[in-house]
């Protein structure tokens, strides 16, 4: 409709008629500026009587969305488009974000903790729906800290009353493992170092529940156990090819990030391989060490229920079981030549070194306890009653009266003057 009129934001003339709710709005169409409103009906009482109201006078603008809230929804949007969520993933994150954002905790928090929520959304939605995602990936995204996004994650649970399943460690595997670039032949990748895909998962689960039945995942972040799971997993399909390779080239070459406490799964991993093959009598006339035991892995493995029995069965043994052996043999007349049940008799005093148990790892390395112990008061009972607390042990009456005389006398030997 130009000609017929002027913005009065911009001044422009071209304005053009736009439906809104139905009704007919005059618009600028440079700066988009309403010029004109249209009339809007709200109730059923205005629409009985005839009456019509404007927009600006309608429930339409009060119920605007700040600038705020507007953000953080188009960042739950972004953040599900990146992790190639489905549709409906998308609208209950959404959803999330919208309930949680009406609680007055919410609108009143910092900046920092309203861009933790939108991840903290995207994860109770893809641990509803069984969708293998873990905190540390949505904090990388976001460059979030983890404490502050965990303790808004457990904030915003209890807020909405949602019941959120326990991560799949299975399933996490399976994702995790499928990033990684070493199923194909690349300039990157030797040939030597390319696996099958397959192989490699099976294998890598095996030694992930392996794992997860010696305490090496309880209370700690998954994905460092399973980077040095998949790692001892492909160097054992081919060891002779891979054990001179690190996990920071392995990483490296698989192009994922190395996570910090890798390396020390890693080293938990092997010890605890290193325990079963003391079981395998096969393998216990070999001297094994950490980087030779990796060619065994898949015998290991093979027998793992039965290994893992005997262990904890070793570990779980009377203390004194040993020495009452000992004992029996010696009152049999066993010397130091050999006793007849394969070992050897040791110098006096010297016992054989016993293996490392299988215990949860808090137990083998016990954190330091920085909190110093309260001294120990040495009480006697001989020290002497103040006269405020005396009374409290006064228990009859003579015992008052003797001790108000004890006063009285003691008083009278103070006052009086010493001779000159």
């Amino acid at each position: 409709m130009p000609g017929g009129g002027r913005c009065p934001d911009c001044g422009s003339t071209e304005l053009v008629e736009d439906s809104h709710y139905s009704q007919n709005q005059l618009v600028c169409s440079d700066c988009g500026c309403v010029v004109t409103e249209g009339v809007l009906t709200t109730t059923f009482t205005d629409e009985g009587n005839l009456r019509e109201v404007t927009y600006s006078r309608s429930t339409g603008e009060n119920e605007q969305v700040s600038r705020s809230q507007q953000r953080g929804l188009c960042r739950v949007r972004d953040l599900c488009r990146v992790l190639q969520l489905p549709p409906t993933f998308e609208d209950t994150a959404v959803a999330y974000y919208q309930q949680a954002y009406q609680h007055s905790g919410i609108r009143a928090a910092r900046l920092q903790k309203k861009e933790v929520l939108v991840g903290c959304c995207v994860l109770i939605t893809c641990r509803q729906r069984n969708w293998p995602l873990t905190m540390g990936t949505i904090c990388t995204l976001l460059y979030a800290d983890l404490d502050v996004f965990s303790g808004t994650y457990m904030q915003m649970v209890k807020l909405l009353g949602l019941d959120v399943p326990s991560l799949c460690l299975v399933d996490l595997v399976k994702t995790y493992c499928s990033s990684f670039k070493l199923f194909e032949a690349s300039p990157s990748v030797p040939a030597k170092y390319v696996e099958d895909k397959e192989k490699m998962l099976s294998r890598t689960l095996q030694l992930v529940e392996l794992a997860d039945e010696t305490w090496l995942v309880t209370g700690r972040h998954p994905l460092p156990v399973i980077t040095a799971a998949t790692f001892l997993a492909w160097q054992s399909l081919r060891p002779s090819d891979r054990l001179t390779c690190s996990l920071a080239r392995f990483c490296k070459l698989a192009s994922v990030d190395l996570p910090y406490p890798a390396s020390s799964r890693l080293q938990e991993l092997l010890a605890v391989l290193l325990r079963l093959a003391e079981q395998l009598a096969w393998l216990q006339v070999l001297k094994l060490d950490k980087r030779s035991v990796v060619a065994h892995v898949g015998d290991l493995l093979q027998h793992r229920p039965m290994l893992i029995r005997k262990a904890f069965r070793d570990a779980t043994a009377e203390p004194g079981a040993l020495d009452a052996r000992e004992k029996e043999l010696q009152g049999q007349g066993w010397g130091k030549e050999d006793r007849g049940d394969g070992s050897l008799d040791l110098p006096a005093g010297k016992r054989p070194a016993s293996p490392a148990l299988l215990l949860p790892p808090c137990m083998l390395k016990p954190p330091k306890r920085t909190c110093p112990t309260p001294p120990v008061s040495a009480v006697t009972g001989d020290e002497n009653i103040s006269d405020s607390e005396i009374e409290q042990y006064l228990r009859t009456p003579q015992e008052v009266r003797d001790f108000q005389r004890a006063q009285a006398a003691r008083q009278a030997a103070t006052s009086v003057p010493n001779p000159p």
